[in-house]
């Protein structure tokens, strides 16, 4: 039974690369969570069912350790992270000796180890540590500059950046050499394929999981009356189901501790096979989406579900400088500065979106970085000097084609060009006329979890990754379409 347990996220993640362009984006967060929960319960399964005769003493001194790990990071944090190297083949060496399987070492470690988006103020922190730096070049000016860019980033971040290599290069690879190793022939293949465990693993994955994961979320579902729904439609489901039915890495380590001989060989056969099959039923459910109309198809990948909304302000078309349609189902909004080079270069992709979609309305909001970008706070009260006249797109369009040229003598000269009265701007810049309207918009970002400029807002949800034309369309089109179906659904 636990070798038909858990899912390889690699594997299942690598799968959904691949057909990525026929499944939905939440399909991803849906299938990190059921490989994580997976994860968690086999490896809780290898300490209840698979450990060895339990020696107290080593335990305690397992959870005693443990414990420490939670006091140093509570009180010296991330100072010394050698330290917890050190305490980590600590609790490995004193879980051996206790007879559970010290794999689980990792699973610990790993938990107290999360991700979090870096914060505003430590990005400004770093910024003025880099000035100090910039001032007097010391080394210990330096190594306190290295601290604090480091510090912005979380743990998880880091951690992934500096073993990748090794992980992906070296320990995984030598894993799999060490626990796939098979003889392949005729005769193997076919015991195999008469042997209940190669079966029973076999179907564990290209049918249990389907069938769990599928029958988990319709119970979900239903006993909660409808106010918990998959965030992906029922089509998607069914093909993170069947993605789901691929083990590798936690199937093989929990076979080698449940078999030997023969029916190891089986097991690992059943485990291989499972992965081509969950791959070919996975490809066939995508074919049969694929095969529906074009409503039907959508409402099989997005289904009718509530998104989940991170933008904590929502767009009010009395307050916000709203461009295209006020009722437009889909709306983008974009916390930018006015002298940031990537807000720039965002522009052109902006306005080709609104070119080829009339029905999305675009709302910019105020986010000056103004630990980087000395001038990106005057310009954004600029714009709004010229929003008091009426005139804010036209300031808006000037302001970014001029990022280098935002001096108050060039933002005079724009407040020209764009038909405003002189002097009416003027004093609206002096007396900081605009300053409240920037700071709601810095309020709102900082309530949104917003550090960096451009970020990008598709009805409410955040858009991770590259803000080019190919994945803002997508990410246009995707919600236009969900919002078609939640539509469609509350008027019936």
């Amino acid at each position: 039974w636990g070798a038909a347990m858990s899912t390889d996220t690699a594997f299942a993640l690598g799968m959904l690369a691949i057909f990525g362009s026929r499944l939905p984006n939440n399909l991803r967060v849906f299938m990190l969570t059921v490989a994580v929960v997976d994860d968690f319960l086999a490896l809780a399964v290898i300490v209840v069912a698979y450990s060895d005769a339990i020696e107290l003493p080593a335990l305690l001194t397992a959870l005693g350790l443990f414990v420490v790990v939670l006091l140093v990071r509570q009180t010296i944090g991330r100072r010394v992270p050698a330290l917890y190297g050190v305490l980590g083949v600590a609790i490995w060496v004193a879980l051996l000796k206790s007879g559970i399987d010290p794999v689980v070492t990792g699973l610990a470690m790993g938990l107290l180890t999360y991700a979090y988006a870096a914060d505003r103020g430590d990005l400004e922190h770093a910024s003025r540590l880099f000035r100090r730096f910039r001032e007097q070049p010391t080394p210990e000016l330096e190594r306190t500059v290295r601290r604090g860019l480091a510090s912005t980033l979380s743990p998880n971040e880091r951690l992934q950046q500096m073993f990748h290599p090794w992980t992906s290069y070296v320990i995984v690879p030598l894993f799999a050499l060490a626990n796939a190793g098979i003889t392949l022939g005729a005769g193997q293949l076919a015991d195999a394929f008469t042997s209940p465990v190669t079966l029973g693993i076999l179907f564990g994955y290209v049918l249990g999981k389907p069938v769990g994961i599928i029958g988990a979320t319709w119970l979900t579902t239903r006993a909660s009356r409808g106010s918990l729904r998959p965030p992906v439609g029922w089509g998607a489901i069914t093909a993170g189901g069947t993605l789901a039915g691929v083990g590798f890495t936690v199937a093989l380590l929990i076979a080698s501790l449940a078999f030997e001989g023969d029916r190891l060989e089986q097991a690992k056969i059943g485990i291989l096979a499972a992965v081509a099959c969950s791959f070919l039923l996975t490809w066939i459910v995508t074919l049969l989406i694929g095969a529906l109309n074009a409503r039907s198809r959508a409402r099989a990948l997005l289904g009718t579900g509530e998104a989940i909304v991170d933008l904590s302000e929502p767009v009010d078309v009395e307050r916000d400088h709203v461009r295209g349609r006020l009722d437009a189902p889909v709306t983008l909004v974009e916390y930018g500065d006015f002298e940031c080079p990537y807000c720039g270069l965002a522009e052109s992709v902006v306005r080709e979106l609104l070119a080829d979609f009339g029905d999305v309305r675009y709302v910019w909001r105020h986010l000056p970085l103004t630990d980087v970008h000395p001038n990106a706070q005057l310009a954004a009260e600029a714009a709004e000097a010229a929003a008091h006249q009426d005139r804010y797109w036209e300031m808006h369009d000037l302001l970014m084609a001029h990022q280098g040229d935002l001096l108050p003598k060039d933002l005079l000269r724009y407040a020209a060009d764009v038909g405003l009265d002189a002097d009416r701007f003027r004093d609206d810049l002096r007396a900081r006329a605009g300053a409240p309207r920037v700071a709601m918009d810095v309020e709102s970002a900082d309530l949104s979890g917003v550090s960096g400029t451009p970020t990008f807002f598709v009805n409410g949800r955040r858009h991770y990754g590259a803000y080019d034309i190919a994945s803002l369309t997508a990410a246009v089109r995707a919600a236009r379409q969900r919002a078609s179906l939640t539509g469609a659904s509350r008027e019936s």
